[in-house]
């Protein structure tokens, strides 16, 4: 079996393929080295890949070069033109998730956006030529960011659902300010590539995603397992199968 490990700013995500298809997977907070060593053992495997949006430690190295697993990198081979004019410090999870968006739907104008701590607008074109996007924060960063930078607003948790476009106290003004207000900044930045670019496939992706697929005006196709597919893809390309 290959292992397909996907470790976020927030969660880390681990899938095991078997005969070119998902197997089984486990998710769970990033916590330490051991937790993850762990959880990555509930299934053999022979080799996989590695993509971390973060510093590596010598732990994770050491391990994956054990394992015979490689990480993603703006080295590895890829089946997309990326022009990024700084692909050193481009996400790995960005990179993975155009990957996946060219492997689901080839030769489409596609806007891809992950919905997770960050949100990231990314563009490819049919020509599978990659032009970079955006980078927007997420909904617990603008929670985080009005209670820390106030004197007196609350952190309020994304986990209460707004439903109100008028809040009628601080939580739920809170929340009304910034779940509309995503939603709006999603389908504008959709609106203006549609203007941009023809017959445009918008995909949505992310941790937080549920949170705004049904809210959206715009027409989107939902794909949770996106950076899965695309990691898988690359790992295909840079290991001769």
């Amino acid at each position: 079996m290959i292992l397909i490990v996907d470790i976020g700013n927030t969660k880390t995500k681990l899938v095991w393929f078997k005969n070119n298809k998902p197997f089984k997977s486990a998710a769970f907070i990033n916590t330490n080295f051991r937790e993850f060593a762990v959880q990555a053992r509930q299934y053999p495997f022979t080799s996989g890949i590695i993509s971390c949006v973060k510093p590596t430690s010598e732990s994770y190295k050491k391990w994956a070069k054990k394992n015979q697993l490689f990480f993603l990198s703006h080295n590895s081979k890829l089946p997309i033109k990326n022009l990024y004019q700084t692909p050193h410090t481009l996400g790995n999870d960005r990179l993975a998730a155009v990957v996946g968006a060219q492997e689901l739907y080839p030769q489409k104008n596609i806007l891809i956006i992950d919905a997770g701590t960050c949100i990231t607008y990314d563009i490819l074109t049919a020509k599978k030529e990659y032009l970079g996007g955006a980078i927007s924060p997420g909904i617990y960063l603008r929670l985080k960011a009005l209670h820390t930078f106030t004197g007196k607003l609350p952190l309020v948790s994304a986990k209460h659902k707004m439903h109100n476009l008028t809040g009628n106290n601080t939580q739920s003004s809170i929340l009304s300010g910034v779940y509309n207000g995503t939603i709006s900044e999603m389908d504008s930045i959709i609106n203006k590539y549609h203007s941009v670019y023809k017959n445009l496939t918008v995909i949505l992706t992310g941790g937080d995603a549920p949170y705004f697929e049904k809210a959206l005006k715009n027409r989107i196709f939902a794909r949770p397992e996106l950076v899965i597919t695309g990691l898988y893809k690359i790992f295909t390309l840079n290991n001769g199968k």
